[in-house]
């Protein structure tokens, strides 16, 4: 069996990466980046893949479909972001022949379900996600709102064991994981920043590191307005910390993970990293616990904490029977791979039907006709057209 994976931003590929660990090894792998404006630089690449994978090469959206039609793969891994994901199996990829079944899913935290992760990937044949709990809200959204196809069970597949990652030195570090999307508001990234700098300072003989998703010269799968590296500049020309007392890093998490005293996030799918690697962590709940902050899925993990639990260092270990049920069941409960091949001998023998996608339709075509773009016109191209079209609605608001 043939599997060809596309991915198209960082976190994206670094689950595509280790979700083909999950593959039997009579299977075949390809692994893509599809060129867009947030695909990842170089050392994204290599950071996201490692130990799972060779750098897989980018891809614009003519040499895919090339690549694809060489590979006749059996099956599509598309680990894009939504209208990518839409665009790829609509169009990109349609008409391959054999038709291949095409499997999709989310990287990390999925709780709670929404209408448009479900609406942008019912046209694939297979929904994975990560966690009974996951499994269950969607399965109830897919019946709610029709189209899409099976919905898959699996571990996240990076959640390296604290006993598969060997610690090479002292655990002497906290780090703090970011995410791109919230906290939103400067001064409360701010806090995050002071808070961290009070925990250096009560205790100098931890490491507290900041592991950044991306460098602020890089792209990421969510653009992220205020980046910690920028704000802490700021707090350190202002004389509000001390300049060294905090350092930034990226790589692999699970290698911070294996240095580490502690955790702590806002809202970070690191977190099951830290608790699959037996680190002690906080998430943090000073900006709420919610849809909004996505970190409703905490809620009666045991793990909760203040900024104020942060600077004294108070980290907590997670309830079993909520592991249980998000994202730490048995592996053998996960029936992904199974149901895919499950779904390739059906195709094959002329007995699927391809999923029905809720975006067919002449009220989706310009929004299709726009993520095309993404994926066919160079990013840079497409940065320019970009800024020349808010220049000239701001041009026409003057004028009107």
């Amino acid at each position: 069996m043939k599997v060809l994976a596309v991915a198209d931003s960082d976190s994206y590929l670094k689950w595509a990466a280790h979700l083909l660990g999950d593959l039997p090894s009579s299977c075949t792998a390809e692994l893509t980046v599809i060129r867009t404006p947030i695909t990842p630089s170089p050392a994204q690449i290599h950071a996201a893949v490692a130990g799972a994978a060779a750098d897989p090469p980018v891809l614009s959206a003519r040499a895919l479909r090339r690549a694809a039609e060489r590979f006749r793969p059996d099956v599509v891994l598309v680990a894009c972001t939504g209208p990518v994901v839409d665009v790829l199996v609509s169009e990109v990829l349609a008409g391959l022949t054999p038709r291949p079944v095409f499997i999709s899913g989310l990287p990390g935290i999925s709780i709670p379900a929404t209408e448009k992760a479900w609406v942008f990937r019912s046209g694939c044949d297979l929904f994975v996600l990560h966690s009974e709990r996951e499994v269950e809200e969607f399965s109830a959204l897919g019946r709610e709102l029709g189209g899409g196809g099976a919905v898959g069970l699996t571990r996240l597949p990076f959640l390296h064991g604290g006993e598969e990652v060997p610690v090479t030195g002292p655990r002497d570090r906290v780090v703090f994981a970011t995410q791109a999307k919230v906290p939103r508001r400067r001064e409360e990234r701010e806090r995050i920043l002071l808070a961290l700098a009070a925990l250096a300072e009560r205790r100098p003989d931890l490491d507290v590191v900041v592991k950044l998703r991306a460098l602020d010269t890089e792209r990421q799968t969510h653009n992220e307005r205020h980046h910690y590296q920028r704000l802490w500049q700021s707090l350190a020309d202002g004389g509000r910390v001390s300049p060294g007392a905090v350092r930034f890093a990226v790589g692999p998490m699970h290698e911070h993970l294996a240095h580490a005293a502690g955790f702590v996030t806002v809202s970070s799918t690191a977190a099951l990293e830290a608790i699959a690697q037996s680190v002690p962590l906080l998430v943090l709940s000073d900006f709420g616990v919610g849809a909004e902050m996505i970190n409703l899925v905490f809620e009666d993990s045991g793990l909760l904490g203040t900024l104020d639990d942060l600077s004294e260092s108070r980290f907590r270990t997670p309830d079993e029977a909520w592991c249980q049920a998000n994202y730490f069941h048995p592996r053998g409960e996960s029936d992904w791979v199974s149901q895919m091949v499950t779904l390739v001998a059906q195709v094959r023998a002329g007995r699927r039907a391809p999923a029905r996608s809720l975006l067919d339709g002449p009220q989706h075509v310009a929004a299709r006709r726009r993520a095309r773009l993404r994926v066919e016109v160079p990013p840079n191209v497409l940065r320019v057209g970009y800024r020349a079209k808010r220049r000239m609605r701001r041009y026409l608001r003057a004028l009107g």
